[in-house]
């Protein structure tokens, strides 16, 4: 009764279909010596299959012996070329700069002196008006000048009258 639950599987039984039909076996592709790559050959797995496979190439062998030559890149040219150019252009900026400092000294102190003489112009006026207002020998009467301006509208003639006292 309960020998159909324990029954062995078989490939009539197997996942349930009762009919196994493998699937027919390919036939394979056949390579001519001509048609591998370079770097490709025939191997034998140690379970004696024969397959295909990546290969080093063998010490002594052409590969090896013969290097590669590859030809130097137009940028690698061009930054050859342009390095000295560029050098030389700082070399040159530099021996340029020396021969030029005395000159920007020398203006750096003819425009400090320009600032100095820019800062006396403005503060003379006010130096003199100091000295006049403490009553001084010989210092006249401070007068004092009212002046009212009017105008009407944005462009209407301006009038105005003047109080001298």
């Amino acid at each position: 009764m309960h020998t159909e639950l324990h029954q062995p599987l078989t490939p009539a039984t197997r996942y349930g279909n009762p009919i196994h039909r493998p699937r027919p076996i390919e036939p394979h592709t056949i390579l001519l010596p001509q048609d591998i790559p370079p770097g490709v050959d025939w191997v034998t797995l140690p379970n004696g299959i024969r397959t295909l496979a990546y290969t080093h190439p063998h010490p002594g062998t052409a590969a090896e012996l013969e290097p590669v030559r590859e030809s130097i890149p137009r940028w690698a040219k061009t930054t050859a070329l342009l390095a000295p150019t560029l050098g030389g252009g700082i070399a040159a900026a530099g021996f340029g700069i020396s021969y030029a400092a005395p000159g920007v000294l020398a203006m750096a102190e003819a425009l400090w002196a320009t600032v100095a003489l820019i800062a006396a112009g403005a503060l003379a006026p006010l130096l003199l008006r100091a000295s006049r207002g403490r009553g001084g020998r010989g210092a006249a009467p401070v007068q004092h000048i009212t002046q009212n301006i009017t105008a009407t509208g944005v462009f209407g003639r301006a009038t105005g009258t003047l109080n001298n006292r």
